[in-house]
């Protein structure tokens, strides 16, 4: 059986463009949609987006004016809302759907690169702050059956994020570099328990993510993995000092 790839990208911040989201673009087999959930589109439950044009949320301020210009006309996917719903029920959870919401910069950032011509269809599901990291990997369990349908799930955050980890140098912080590589470790020898511990057990686990908002979309991707499928790991370099840009690709 055929599984779709899946990706989790740091997004960084919106000024941000990774030449490696372009190459992932370009080397990953076409999805016939995209399920995308990302850091900035937090509800109590989860929620699906049923707008048939998704707007270009630009949900960010003190940047370039160039930046809040930038449109990303991709098609929505609401037909994907009852297949999402019927594997989040089997799952234990429920859904609601927002028919309005579009994409925020976690999503059309990243999009933008790897799929420049905006023709492939694509929703946004919400994260739920209040869940932890135990929660978005159940989310991603139950939402593993649509990468037998060529649906590609992606996922968008950060792997450090702390502003106060943030600068203008050009030199990672020691700090953001020891996290980033325990959980590329971790990540490798799928060591759910620690994992899903990070914040007690990774060095500087909570000063990396004082809210977990920007590693929780990880989770949702480790959950949707197959314990015998490949895992990529692209470390880019760090942005702003405190960033780690890592993104991994299960499956490619």
């Amino acid at each position: 059986m055929m599984f779709s790839p899946l990706v989790f990208v740091s997004h960084g911040a919106p000024d941000v463009a990774l030449q490696d989201w372009r190459r992932l673009g370009e080397t990953l087999p076409r999805p016939r949609a995209i399920l995308l959930l990302s850091a900035h589109w937090e509800t109590a439950q989860p929620v699906i987006s049923t707008a048939a044009q998704p707007q270009t949320i630009h949900d960010f301020g003190g940047f370039p004016h160039a930046l809040y210009q930038m449109q990303y006309p991709a098609p929505g996917a609401p037909e994907l809302a009852d297949q999402i719903g019927e594997c989040l029920v089997a799952g234990g959870f429920t859904l609601a759907r927002h028919p309005q919401r579009g994409l925020d910069h976690g999503a059309w950032i990243p999009l933008r690169s790897m799929y420049p011509q905006a023709d492939v269809p694509v929703t946004q599901l919400s994260i739920q702050t209040q869940g932890g990291a135990e929660w978005h990997w159940r989310l991603g369990q139950a939402l593993r059956p649509l990468r037998e349908d060529n649906v590609l799930i992606m996922t968008s955050g950060s792997v450090t994020h702390n502003f106060g980890w943030m600068s203008r140098t050009r030199e990672p912080l020691p700090k953001a570099q020891v996290f980033s590589g325990w959980l590329g470790e971790k990540l490798a020898a799928r060591d759910l328990p620690a994992l899903l511990d990070y914040r007690r057990q990774a060095p500087y686990g909570a000063e990396a993510h004082p809210t977990e908002e920007h590693l929780l979309p990880l989770f949702v991707a480790l959950g949707a993995s197959r314990e015998d499928e490949p895992l990529a790991r692209f470390a880019p370099e760090y942005c702003y000092g405190g960033l780690a840009m890592d993104m991994y690709v299960w499956g490619s």
